[in-house]
């Protein structure tokens, strides 16, 4: 008892004293919620990656639940009471409010032109304003054909604030994040995403199997 003891004792005076390192080196630690170590907090880089990152994070604490329910929506620039989304919503707000790059417009657009080029898997014989922007393979589809395709590696370094990644969760289900400009004590950027209980950030950037990396310029 008494070496599991001296061993809490320890690991918390460590922290500590991370901590303190950390405000006289500059740098501020902070836990977030779901991440079990401290990060390295810092300011959004002034780019158009810095601004979609930015608002990504404007979204925690706002969207607060998940609802993958069909929803008709007004065009352009429709979207749902910010408190609800899914995965997708996160990164349709994020690319309004940092770029006036409204993706329901420009999937639809582009469907309409290339409906074959995109998914069948939901049996549709047209183009769906309400929902195809919603639905993570058809921007997969459309982040490729606009140019904004990245190669996916397993490298942190290649991954910057507001690049947008496309992963398979444990279950099969297609996933989408934004990444952050803050970063896990080993350098890994977190990510910005709803998962299931609202927007958050985490750091899950390797957790899943990455399907798509992509980045607006």
């Amino acid at each position: 008892m008494a070496v599991i003891k001296f061993s809490v004792t320890f690991v918390r005076s460590a922290l500590v004293l991370a901590v303190v390192a950390g405000s006289i080196a500059g740098v501020t630690f902070w836990a977030l919620k779901n991440d079990r170590l401290p990060i390295s907090r810092s300011e959004a880089p002034d780019t158009l990656g810095g601004r979609i990152a930015e608002a990504a994070m404007w979204q925690i604490d706002q969207t607060t639940s998940y609802d993958p329910a069909y929803v008709k929506l007004d065009y352009p620039m429709g979207d749902l009471p910010i408190e609800t989304g899914v995965c997708t919503d996160v990164a349709i707000r994020a690319l309004r409010r940092a770029a006036d790059f409204d993706l329901q417009q420009r999937v639809h657009e582009d469907m309409k032109s290339h409906f074959s080029s995109y998914p069948t898997i939901w049996g549709l014989k047209g183009p769906d304003k309400n929902i195809d922007h919603r639905r993570v393979p058809n921007l997969r589809v459309y982040f490729e054909r606009a140019g904004y395709a990245l190669t996916v590696t397993n490298d942190p370094k290649d991954y910057q604030a507001g690049d947008i990644v496309t992963c398979k969760l444990p279950h099969g289900r297609d996933h989408i994040m934004v990444v952050s400009y803050q970063k896990t004590w080993k350098g890994v950027p977190l990510t910005i995403h709803n998962a299931g209980g609202g927007a958050g950030q985490n750091d899950c950037l390797f957790s899943y199997k990455l399907t798509g990396h992509y980045r607006l310029r």
